[in-house]
Parts: C-alpha cells; structure tokens; sequence
C-alpha cells in the first residue's frame, strides 16, 4: 500500500439532485453533497498534515466538476424559496441604476473621452469626441456587440496612439486576467491581425505611433515577468524582449509617464522596487536604471521637468515622503527631501501638474487632498464638512492645466465627480450619482464612526451607517465587513445597493482592522507576517463591542470578507463562531499553507512578504496556526455562503470547495452551509453590470432569508 496515500475513509460522492431521502411525512429532504475523502499526506518540517480533499484541486478531473454542480444543484434546492425575492430584489437594485448613464468625459491629447451605457445593455460603449463636445460623437467600442456569444467578456486596457489614430486594447473572455493585446485603426475601423497572448492587458506607446511596449505573464504562474517591444505590422514573433524580471518573488510592468516623455519599467514586491526608464522618443534605446531594488526599499516615481519625484519610505520614512532627483542622476544619493516623512500621517499618492503638486494624504484614519504650487506661494487642504467620507484624486492625464478632477463619496453622500480650480479655490460638481427608485433622501441616513478596544490596548475604527428609522438594540441586525491584508484601506464610501439592506434595518460597518493602512504603516505592518493574528482579533473585539455597545448581539451580527478577507471569516469562524449568525466568505483564500508552498500557483512567490514562506519553517508553523483550511474542527459554525469562480486566477475555486466540504465533514451544527461557484468567472465575479447584481441580490437574500425578511 503506498503510504502517500491513504484511503482513510471512501464516500461515494453525493449529488444534490440525487441524494433526496424521505422523512416521516413523506417529504423529501434534500441531503448536502459529501465529498469523497482521499487522504494525502503533506509532509515538511517533519510535520504531517492529512488533506482528505486535496483531490479537488485537479480542475480538469470530472469528479471535481460534478461535486461543484452537485454543491451548486443543493445552493439552488435550499434556496428555492427565496427565488421570487432574490428577482424583486434584483429589480430593486436594477431599479435605482442609470441604466442610460455616461462617465464625466475627459481631455486627452486634443481628445474628450466618454463611457456611455444604454438602458438594457449590460457593456459599456467608449467613446471619444474631437476638440469639443459638441463635437460628432466616433465610437471606438461597444462591448455589447463585441461580447455576444460569451459567458463572460472583459475589455481592459485602452490606450490611444500620440497621433490619435490607433488604439491598443485587451480582451479577456476566461477571467483569467490573461488578456489578448490587439490593435485598432480609429479612422478605418480596421482590427489589425496581430494578437498578441496571455499578456496583462496595459501597453505603452512609443511616439514614433508604432512601437509598443507590453508585459507578458507566465503562463502557469500567471506572474507578469516580461517586458517586450512590438512593432506595429510586424509578426509577433519579432517582438524583441527588452526586460526579463527573473526574481520570482517580483512583477513588472510598464507604463508612459504624464508628460508622455518617458517610458518607464517597474517591478515591485511587497517590500521593494526598482525602476527604469527610456526616452519616448528613441524606442530602440537601452533602459536606464534610477534605482537599483534593495530589500525594504518601495518607491515610485513621477516626473516634473528635470527631476523625479519620488514617493519613498527611505530612511526609515514608514509612512512615506516624497523626495526628488535630476533625471540625468536619479540614484538614491541624489535623492533629496521635498516633503519629509511625518509620524502621523501616511503620504499615500502624488499627481504632479504644471504649476501644482497635489498630495494624498491620511491622518487619523481620514484621507486629505493637499495642493501645493511649485513656488510654494500656495499650500492648502480641500475642504470636507462630513465625520467619514472617502475622497481621491481621479484621472488626470492633462498636465498643463489648473484644474484638479477628484471623487468623493461618503456612507450617506452618493459618488460626486467634482473639477476644482487650484487657482482660485472654486469647484464645480459635475456629476453625483442618481439614485433612481423615488425613495433616496441622503437625510433619512445616518454615519458614525466609533473606536473599539482591542485586547492589546489598540483603538480600532469602526465606520457605521443605518437608516434613522432603525432602532438600534440587541435585536437590529448588523453586517461588519473588513478585508485586512497588504496594505489596503477600505474606504467609507457610497453604495446604491446597499440601500437594500439599510431600508429593510440591517445596520452597514466597516472595520478598519490590521493589515490595512487606515492609521498608518505601522497599522498595516502589525497585521501581516508574524503579526497576522492581529487582523483576525482586531476583527473579533470589534464585534464584541458592538454587540456589548448594544449595536446588535450574537443572533443577529454577520460578518462578510472577499479574497484576503475571506481568509478573514475562515479564521474568525473558527475562532469564535459564537459571535456571528451568519458569514459571506467570498472567494476566500483559505487553505493558506498549502497555496503558499506551491509556487505553481499564480501569484504565490510575490507574497512571501506578505505572508511568509511556509518553506521556512518558523513561517510554516505561524501560517499553519491560523490556516482556516487546517484548523477546522468539531464544533458549531455559523449559516454560511461561501462563493468563488472556477476561472478564479486569484484565489483558486478549489480553495473554498476544499473547506466547504471539510467544514460538512465536522461542524457539529445543522445550520446552512452554501458553496455557489460561478462556472464561467473568475475573482472579480460577473462581467455584465446586471449580472453583478444578480450576485449582489444572492448576497442579500441569504441574509435577510435568517432574519425571516422575505420581501
């Protein structure tokens, strides 16, 4: 007997549409899949693990398929009822939507650039007008048209030529991020032959209008690593290679820079970055190096005439600051301060304009837009009246102009587009989003932002938002998301479809725990590695104090988290269970050992840093203690739905279908247990802005269907 592997116990798979028994009234009962068990012994460190369901990972196996339609076939039986509802609520979402909506256009090299919907459709449809508004409206793209016949259908990438005349654009009909790079004459029509594969969709034009420079990936580990040169109506096959990053715990890329006077290379990990950079000018020239990577060294760069600016943590600058460089010596000893680094407050972003220097800017959790003029004649702050909000710098590709464009949004105040005029402090709103339906009133909408006590003596920020009318007490039910991981800042913003569940008296949180930067670097840096734990406890005590706050309690909190925050829910359930009455895990990363010691699987090498490597043995015994996948165990689990797409490039589906069926094996509890897996998406769902609320209205109504809400 091979002692690899082991038949530990062999059920015969179960699918949903069979496995019906009757009970005493002769009804029939539909039974939840079990996957078969096929213990595979995992050996490193001379630590054993036994994965029983590690056969799921082999996509093409025809078992795995039928256990995830078998899982899919049960969500839709146990579900049934609330069928009717989850189309009303689809309405419902629909109904508050635009349907025949445009983005606020934007100025580009002579060019006003708009993306307009139509009412039914579920694509975008861009397109430009010359010098003028009023200008004769040229289509470039209907995604309508073009994504006819597919299951799902991704345009990405568009960028337009110096010239006007050609664009470069990206399709990927997997969702697997692996884009075909193809070319467009705008004046013709013409969709040039050449198709260049499994690229990352972005490119950057040389101004010759005929030299482009794109990034391909790895096939299996879908790691951008090369830079090539294509010139337009050559065969793909003379494409010249003109950087190879063949540090696997890196990515590249490539970009133009704002004046459009460079193109420039980076590759980045978690911890470094390097750049480089070619006269737009001469293609054929060789790259220059600003600053070769150093481990614990991040920059990036922007350029302003004769010098880079240059966003840095050097020096110990945790929370960052900008410093600047001649372009003719841009090494770090040549580096010096224009904003230097301050202690309470992270410097998250750099625009760089004629006459102006726009800074984006986090203190005490809230973000600020700084404006600064060059002559440092000015420097100020854009003024913002609400307690919590979000607001950023948008696209700005103009740089000889006084006028900033940015978002802001907040819990109650819908997305607003706004122009402000760095010169004279005015503004103009150019577009809030319409919230159709005839109920919105931002009034009847209340936010708040509150500072629980986590068991280390941290204070961690909760944002709130409930409709006035709700009464809050024990009895109110209350949804806290969070996500947690590399750094990422989950913004108080607005949401439309939230609506849904703040009308019908669910409260809205966000806990803006560990692993994000909401208070800092050090905010994040104290939730990833060796500190993970913190994330998932920051989380717990934050629903503690809700509920001890008489926010809500145990029978009527929820907890949802995607990707990196569905490895969040997988570790609070197994935590503290107690806490919750329901959990979304969307697309969890969840089986975190495992996936960090394959280096097959896409995007793993490049998060060492974030994670560790399992490979060394102290990382292995910390990831494995907090592993979701591997910490399973005999006890009582919350209703829960789990989702994730079988094209996942992100997290794989076989991540989630491995736990749902290790959590049937050994939850002790009859409560509701879903996987759903989409069968032709990926990571980021549906691609059609209706189908996404089809996902949305499935979210909901598994919440309101345990609060006994059905309409």
């Amino acid at each position: 007997m091979n002692k690899k592997i082991i038949f530990v116990l062999v059920l015969t798979l179960t699918f949903a549409n069979a496995c019906k028994k009757e009970n005493m009234k002769g009804e029939k009962n539909v039974l939840p899949p079990k996957a078969e068990k096929i213990a595979k012994e995992l050996k490193i460190h001379d630590d054993v693990r036994i994965d029983n369901y590690y056969w799921l990972n082999e996509r093409e196996n025809p078992k795995v398929i039928d256990f995830l339609n078998a899982e899919n076939n049960y969500y839709e039986d146990q579900t049934a009822h609330t069928k009717n509802f989850q189309k009303d609520l689809f309405e419902e979402l629909k109904g508050r939507i635009k349907e025949d909506d445009e983005s606020v256009p934007y100025k580009k090299n002579g060019y006003y650039y708009i993306t307009r919907y139509e009412t039914g459709k579920q694509y975008p449809i861009h397109t430009r007008k010359k010098g003028d508004l009023k200008a004769e409206e040229d289509i470039i793209f209907d995604v309508n048209k073009m994504a006819k016949g597919y299951d799902y259908y991704a345009l990405a990438g568009l960028n337009v030529s110096e010239n006007n005349l050609l664009v470069a654009f990206a399709i990927d009909t997997i969702s697997r991020r692996q884009y075909d790079l193809q070319f467009k004459n705008l004046e013709t029509g013409e969709i040039y032959p050449e198709v260049i594969k499994n690229t990352t969709g972005s490119s950057a034009w040389a101004n010759d209008n005929k030299t482009v420079f794109y990034t391909k990936k790895d096939p299996v580990t879908l790691r951008s690593d090369m830079i090539y040169k294509h010139v337009l109506g050559t065969d793909i096959s003379e494409d010249v290679l003109v950087f190879e990053e063949k540090d696997d715990t890196f990515g590249t890329f490539v970009y133009k820079s704002k004046s459009r006077k460079y193109i420039i290379i980076g590759s980045g990990s978690t911890l470094s970055n390097e750049y480089r950079f070619l006269d737009a000018d001469r293609p054929n020239d060789t790259f220059k190096m600003i600053q070769p990577r150093e481990q614990n060294l991040e920059y990036s760069i922007a350029q302003f005439e004769n010098n880079f600016y240059i966003l840095t943590n050097k020096d110990g600058a945790k929370n960052f600051k900008l410093m600047k460089a001649p372009v003719a010596k841009p090494q770090k000893e040549n580096w010096v301060d224009v904003i230097p680094h301050r202690e309470d407050t992270l410097l998250e972003g750099v625009s760089v304009f004629k006459d102006y220097l726009v800074l984006e800017e986090r203190t005490n959790g809230l973000n600020k837009i700084r404006i600064k003029r060059w002559d440092n004649s000015k420097d100020y702050f854009l003024p913002i009246k609400e307690e919590t909000y979000s607001i950023s710098v948008s696209s700005n590709p103009e740089f000889d102009t006084g006028i900033l464009r940015y978002g802001y949004s907040s819990f109650t105040t819908p997305s607003s587009v706004i122009d402000f005029n760095m010169k004279d402090k005015s503004s103009v709103v150019l577009k809030e989003q319409k919230v159709l339906g005839g109920k919105f009133d931002k009034n009847n909408y209340k936010s708040e932002r509150i500072w629980a006590n986590a068991r280390d003596g941290k204070k961690v920020a909760v944002s709130l938002v409930y409709n006035k009318s709700t009464k809050i007490n024990k009895n109110t039910p209350l949804l806290l998301y969070a996500y947690g991981s590399y750094g990422y800042t989950m913004e108080d913003h607005f949401s439309s479809t939230r609506l849904s569940l703040l009308d019908r008296g669910f409260v809205y949180a966000v806990a803006h725990i560990r692993g994000g930067e909401y208070l800092g670097r050090n905010w994040y840096e104290d939730g990833k590695m060796f500190n993970k734990i913190n994330t998932f406890t920051d989380f717990i005590d934050a629903a503690k104090y809700l509920i001890s706050e008489g926010y809500t309690s145990n029978k009527h909190l929820y907890a949802e988290g995607g990707s990196a925050g569905g490895l969040l829910m997988g570790a609070i359930v197994n935590m503290n269970a107690e806490l919750f009455n329901g959990v979304i895990a969307a697309v969890p990363f969840v089986d975190v050992v495992t996936t960090m010691l394959d280096d097959s699987i896409p995007l793993t090498t490049g998060e060492y840093d974030e994670w560790g490597n399992p490979n060394n043995k102290d990382s292995y015994e910390y990831m494995l203690s907090y592993s979701p996948y591997d910490q399973v165990k005999e006890q009582a689990y919350p209703n829960m739905l789990v989702t994730t797409g079988l094209h996942d490039s992100q997290v794989q589906y076989f991540e989630p279908a491995k736990w749902v069926a290790k959590l049937r094996e050994l939850k002790t509890d009859d409560n509701k247990l879903f996987l759903h897996t989409n069968m032709e998406t990926g990571h980021g769902g549906a691609s059609g802005r209706f189908d996404a609320l089809k996902e949305i209205a499935r979210d909901y109504s598994f919440l309101f269907d345990l609060e006994g809400i059905d309409k």
